[in-house]
């Protein structure tokens, strides 16, 4: 039999990915190439389904005979990898910016005599009309939490910005521009206890209660479905931490970041400017300790944020508070980093 390749996202399963398999099964046994979750992210926001979940979908269609993961947006290395006798394309991308990888593929396909048939776009659907439909009717808390490490996991820069009221979460929840073809957005939230503290017109002292925090974040989240990464300053005491965990956790919030100073909290861009004090590293691990044994679920971390630098203590020091915190807490699938490596994995704005 002939081999026919297909790529799909398969994130919302329509009639519009029915009516392409049926065509291409005419040509012969059909082999899905679908994109992972990283193909989609680097392009447009990361699929509401995991891969594992789209895949099983996918599997169960009548005239599907094999899945293979496409690992990128362009279709032309997974072509020459499997040489499909044909491939099947809507004729959506005749023009626009998917036209420079339509070209590609037919690039690909010529270098062995493979042939593209394109079929008249179904219409009547949209995938992204479905998911702005989806956005509309929310998310669930663990899909939400979970969804901060799969970002992790499939972009090497994920994108959050500061909240501090549903007014802007809504503005970063739909905020898009399109990039060469890719839609730049933000993937999530950043819950500031500066920001929130600033609101109420008080200082950035941790005085304001979990409570009042939560209550803020529940808000955000009645009209949004991003991730959330929640300020948590020092954590407080340890005892206070463990309870914090379980309230901020079953909110659906997927991390929350603590910084290894005790005492009274000032902001640390005051630096040496005024008196702060360095947690010890014992004294920290055991908080990030105890904060990783009262969570509910793999999906929700611990991220330790390091002050060594800001309180000019050397980045011997700082390398070293490094390993022993990833040591207490990573070894288990926590992401516990450094403030450095912070900075680096996210765009904070």
């Amino acid at each position: 039999m002939a081999t026919v390749y297909i790529g799909m996202t398969v994130d919302v399963l329509h009639h519009g990915y029915i009516n392409i398999i049926e065509h291409a099964r005419q040509y012969g046994d059909v082999i899905i190439g679908l994109l992972t979750d990283a193909a989609v992210a680097n392009h447009k926001r990361l699929p509401y389904l995991i891969y594992e979940h789209r895949k099983k979908i996918i599997q169960n269609i009548v005239g599907v005979t094999r899945v293979v993961p496409q690992e990128e947006w362009d279709y032309a290395p997974n072509l020459r990898r499997y040489r499909p006798d044909f491939m099947v394309h809507g004729d959506d991308w005749l023009e626009g910016p998917l036209a420079p990888y339509r070209q590609k593929a037919l690039n690909a396909l010529e270098e062995y005599g493979g042939k593209l048939i394109e079929i008249p776009y179904t219409k009547g659907v949209s995938s992204q009309e479905i998911v702005s439909q989806l956005q509309h009717l929310g998310t669930t808390p663990d899909i939400r939490r979970r969804t901060l490490k799969r970002l992790l996991a499939a972009k090497p820069i994920s994108r959050f910005i500061e909240v501090h009221n549903p007014i802007p979460a809504l503005i970063a929840e739909y905020a898009k521009v399109d990039v060469e073809g890719k839609v730049r957005q933000f993937d999530g939230f950043w819950s500031s206890s500066l920001t929130d503290s600033t609101a109420k017109g008080k200082p950035d002292i941790e005085v304001l209660d979990i409570t009042s925090r939560l209550s803020n974040v529940n808000d955000i989240f009645d009209v949004t479905t991003k991730p959330l990464i929640f300020d948590g300053d020092t954590g407080g005491k340890p005892e206070h931490f463990e309870l914090n965990v379980r309230s901020i956790e079953r909110l659906g919030i997927s991390a929350v970041i603590i910084e290894d100073k005790v005492g009274l909290k000032k902001n640390s861009l005051l630096g040496t400017e005024v008196e702060q004090s360095q947690d010890s590293i014992e004294s920290f691990c055991n908080k990030i300790r105890i904060g990783r044994a009262s969570r509910m679920s793999d999906d929700f971390m611990v991220i330790a944020r390091i002050e060594s630098l800001i309180l000019d203590k050397g980045m011997k020091d700082a390398v070293q508070r490094a390993y022993a915190y990833v040591e207490e807490g990573a070894r288990n699938g926590d992401s516990i980093l450094s403030k450095e490596e912070v900075i680096t994995r996210f765009q904070f704005c």
